[in-house]
């Protein structure tokens, strides 16, 4: 009976201190369990951020453009797609008026050996490009002399480069101009916020807030406007720079075909 006993209070001790110690574990891992869950939530929380901030770039950028004001801000918009145009415009024509001047050259003096000006005459007619049109002109002066023919390929190749840097003037007076109507609207800006102050009589960050965020904005995307405008200028002069140096280095290859041929000619 005594054994009955103790085993009935052994177990008994037993079962209690296991369930002790579950409770134990459980205060334990508590802690754990909560900041798990805590930082679970902020996790979902930094996502949703991250989301927001991916989803939402378009959008924002949009926000801050309305927010900069339509007046100005639709002037330096308007300015950006003029320019573009015009930037746009000017590389597809300079695309296009690049010639293998090298290849002409050589197609030119073959054309000319073999069939004399007029070959060479038709060589240019069926090249686009204003190193063919240059071509075109010194050789239809060949005939008359090697003076005549010099001077109408300088003359001509003037008038070509007039072509090629039409209307890039408006380019750069885009740039020029978004950034001073930021800065114009910068200066509205700041205007309108010390009104705000004078009228309220009373210096409140909650007065002058709006204002000089509009007027930031308006810096910041005229300054946009113009280092993407920059960017495309700088690749139009370079192009043309190229082209101007393949028109005066053919230039000076013709005029000394047009010797060599008439050298010939006379033997």
């Amino acid at each position: 009976m005594k054994r009955l006993f103790s085993i009935l209070v052994i177990a008994a001790i037993m079962v209690l201190g296991a369930g002790n110690l579950k409770a134990a574990n459980m205060v334990n891992t508590l802690p754990g369990t909560i900041a798990t869950f805590v930082q679970e939530d902020e996790d979902a929380t930094t996502a949703t951020a991250d989301a927001d901030e991916k989803v939402s770039f378009h959008q924002q950028l949009k926000k801050r453009f309305i927010e900069g004001g339509a007046g100005f801000m639709g002037i330096v918009l308007l300015c950006l797609i003029l320019g573009l145009a015009i930037a746009i415009e000017r590389i597809i024509y300079l695309n296009l008026a690049t010639t293998n001047t090298k290849k002409l050259a050589r197609n030119v003096e073959e054309a000319l050996n073999s069939g004399g000006i007029e070959a060479a005459k038709e060589v240019c007619r069926n090249t686009r490009g204003p190193v063919a049109s240059i071509y075109y002109q010194g050789l239809d002066r060949a005939d008359e002399s090697i003076e005549s023919a010099e001077k109408a390929v300088v003359a001509y190749g003037g008038v070509q480069m007039g072509q090629l840097e039409k209307n890039v003037s408006w380019v750069s007076l885009f740039i020029a101009l978004a950034p001073m109507l930021g800065f114009m609207g910068t200066v509205i800006g700041m205007i309108e916020a010390f009104d705000k102050i004078e009228a309220a009589g009373d210096m409140q960050p909650s007065l002058v807030a709006g204002g000089i965020k509009v007027a930031l904005l308006t810096t910041v995307f005229g300054l946009i406007v113009a280092i993407i405008l920059q960017i495309f200028y700088n690749y139009i002069i370079a192009k043309i720079d190229s082209i101007v140096n393949d028109m005066e280095d053919a230039s000076i290859l013709l005029i000394d075909m047009l010797v060599d041929y008439k050298n010939k000619k006379r033997v």
